[in-house]
């Protein structure tokens, strides 16, 4: 017995609608109920449960059904098809789905369901076709579904799934036709099983934070037309293994982190007709051949190391090594007299400077050895004079330590405004922030760091021991001030309201993620700050953001073998950081790490677009700011998002308003991506790296202005 009213008007779109499913209970024999690509509105009657064990295929997509889906619908045992899709179903998927042995598809995407992927799904062992596309789902894909070796298309591409993707999924040799995994937050590397989809056509691993080089074994994925990489941090070369994947039509490889030369086994590819390697660190000749041929097919901007012989590409032309010979034996005839007499000069100049330093009477500097000799210490009778003694007309601020003043300091007849930071000395812990803020700031240069000018550590006119610190100046105070100030009969710093646009603060985000990159990587020794937080970016006249107060901060090395004494005196203090930005890890003991950083710069990252602390009243058991925006995405980023970013123009009309909108949706959607993955509840599910972060937030700044 079959009942199909499919591609009908039937319906409401009210509740009610679905009442009469209720009365089919009673047809014993009901093989085939099809209602799809209708009208009707409501929920799901718990009574389907009722239904005929005998059912085979329920359709009820492309309608207006919302509610949950019932509990119970486990007893259509021998259901062979469940086609949900296209709804407005929300809750969680029911567990007792696993009891359908006999599913072969099981469609419930374009809905609004939440919660995590049952793990009872192991049990449909029939099953080759599974869409759970465009929901809220989150957590991990169950490794179980390795189990279901029937599956042979795997969608579940645009929900909030994170953590790595099971090897067990790569392992299943009977995906042929899809797998689609796309827009979601998956972490880690691409696991080398991926070589064993020998059958597969379609690989969509598209927008997610996957990282790490391209395994070798990609090359076993000998069928393999489509494959969508784009939008993740791979880096490492394209591997020479994939020149075996010759079937292969759509590859886009854009932004990421590739680098190498493009490979010339991509010329030989005859069926490739789109190849988009746009938006990485390629290097060299563009090859001529193939694909190549035809401008249209391909895509390499935003490589800005590449060349090419042919004009329509828009990029450099290439230079001949005849070229580069002559121009290299020219410039070593200009270059080599120079070098001999430079270093002449600079023999006699050192001599000169030896002895002019010799016969004259040295600067006093700091006298613990920790510190080191680069910073010079200037007296606290300067800095008495410089802050007007101190005066709370100069007082800028507060900290755990001390306080900050505004001054004027008298330099060789020129005067520098100044931020000077005075310890108090009677804080438990202030003395050896002093000691770590010198150790960490003295050697280390980044347009996006306070720069520090000088230091007093000295005795005051009391006797008491004085330690302060010397900064350069930011006319535009902290990034606490401008996300969140002052209300009410409070007074804003120079009666400036402060607002901060969309481009402004993603700006000041690429400035921090920076300046994180510079001290996790390119400092000799890598720093850990361990206390980021709106109140210690600090903005110039430019609103550049410079990262401050290295009280806490940490050296990786110091952390690792335990060689100072200093550091492991500070390490009481240094995990603890602020609440709401520290790592949960530091919580329960673990050791400082990069990983605490880029926990803290996604927290940070999360408020500056949202305009909510973590530490907001409205977080409280479950909640907290990174489930708040999880929860939100991908649809209702407009109601979690700062209101200010949404303003509209003075002289916009409705038309260019909702294109602004729209794009500032579209780009609030990937800065809350990259917020998310960086502040992981786990480390293993975090984004491991912040040049990966910085990287990617460049290409949203460019994708916005573009």
């Amino acid at each position: 017995m079959h009942f199909n009213v499919q591609f009908n008007n039937i319906g409401s779109g009210k509740d009610g609608d679905l009442s009469f499913l209720s009365d089919l209970t009673n047809a014993t024999q009901l093989q085939v109920l099809i209602i799809s690509n209708n009208n009707f509105g409501g929920t799901l009657p718990m009574s389907i449960s009722n239904l005929s064990t005998k059912l085979e295929v329920f359709a009820a997509d492309t309608n207006q059904i919302y509610g949950s889906i019932p509990y119970g619908v486990g007893n259509l045992v021998s259901l062979e098809r469940l086609h949900l899709g296209n709804n407005s179903f929300t809750g969680n998927i029911p567990s007792d789905m696993g009891k359908l042995s006999n599913l072969g598809a099981l469609e419930i995407h374009m809905n609004k369901l939440s919660g995590n992927i049952p793990s009872s799904l192991r049990n449909l062992t029939k099953l080759y076709h599974l869409a759970l596309l465009g929901n809220y789902l989150e957590g991990s894909i169950p490794s179980g579904l390795g189990e279901c070796h029937g599956l042979q298309l795997l969608y579940l591409s645009d929900n909030l799934l994170n953590g790595t993707i099971p090897k067990q999924v790569f392992r299943l040799s009977s995906l042929s036709i899809s797998l689609d995994l796309s827009n979601n937050l998956f972490t880690g590397s691409l696991p080398s099983e991926v070589g064993d989809f020998q059958s597969l056509s379609e690989l969509y691993l598209s927008d997610n934070m996957l990282s790490g080089e391209l395994p070798s074994s990609l090359g076993g994925c000998e069928s393999l037309e489509v494959l969508h990489l784009q939008g993740n941090f791979f880096n490492g070369s394209i591997p020479l293994s994939m020149s075996s994947v010759r079937a292969i039509r759509d590859l886009d490889l854009s932004r990421n982190n590739f680098s190498g030369e493009i490979p010339h086994f991509l010329e030989g590819f005859r069926i490739l007709n789109n190849l988009n390697l746009s938006f990485n660190q390629f290097w060299g000749v563009v090859p001529t051949g193939g694909v190549f041929k035809n401008a249209s097919a391909i895509s390499v901007v935003g490589n800005t190391n590449l060349c090419s012989p042919v004009a329509n590409l828009k990029l450099p032309k290439c230079k001949s090594k005849q070229t580069k010979k002559r121009r290299l034996s020219r410039s070593l005839k200009l270059i080599l007299p120079l070098v001999f007499g430079l270093t002449l000069l600079g023999i006699a100049m050192l001599f000169f400077s030896f002895f002019l330093c010799s016969s004259r009477n040295r600067r006093k500097e700091i006298s613990s050895s920790t510190l080191g000799n680069t910073i010079l210490q200037v007296s606290y009778a300067t800095l008495l004079k410089a802050t007007d003694g101190f005066s709370k007309a100069n007082l800028i601020g507060a900290g755990s330590f001390g306080s900050v003043y505004k001054g004027v300091l008298d330099e060789d007849d020129k005067a520098q405004l100044v931020a000077v930071k005075v310890f108090n000395l009677l804080r438990h812990g202030a003395s050896r922030s002093f000691i770590a803020e010198c150790e960490a700031l003295r050697n280390i240069r980044h347009r996006n760091l306070v720069k520090i000018i000088t230091m007093c550590s000295s005795v005051d006119f009391h006797g008491n021991d004085f330690k302060a610190l010397v900064y350069e100046f930011m006319d535009n105070g902290s990034l606490e001030e401008w996300l969140h100030p002052p209300t009410g009969t409070e007074e804003l710093r120079d009666h400036v309201p402060k607002k901060l646009s969309l481009l402004q603060r993603l700006e000041i985000a690429i400035g921090v993620a920076c300046a994180l990159d510079y001290l996790h990587n390119y400092c000799e020794t890598p720093i850990v700050h361990c206390d980021l937080k709106p109140s210690n970016v600090l903005l110039d006249n430019e609103l550049t953001g410079h990262v401050s107060d290295f009280g806490l901060a940490r050296f990786l090395s110091q952390v690792t073998s335990n060689l100072s004494a200093i550091q492991s005196q500070i390490s009481s203090v240094g995990i603890r950081g602020t609440v709401g930005y520290a790592a949960p890890e530091y919580g329960m003991g673990s050791e400082v790490s990069r990983n605490g950083d880029v926990y803290s710069f996604g927290i940070l990252l999360l408020e500056m677009f949202t305009g909510k602390r973590p530490t907001d009243n409205m977080f409280s058991d479950s909640l907290n700011l990174h489930n708040f925006v999880k929860m939100a995405l991908p649809g209702r980023v407009t109601e979690i998002a700062d209101t200010p970013l949404f303003q509209r123009g003075k002289n916009e009309n409705p038309n260019q308003c909702s294109v602004r909108i729209q794009k500032v949706e579209v780009c609030l959607s990937s800065i809350f991506r990259v917020g998310i993955a960086c502040s992981a509840e786990s480390v293993g599910d975090r984004l491991k790296n912040i040049n990966d972060v910085a990287s990617e937030l460049h290409f949203i700044r460019n994708t916005f202005l573009g």
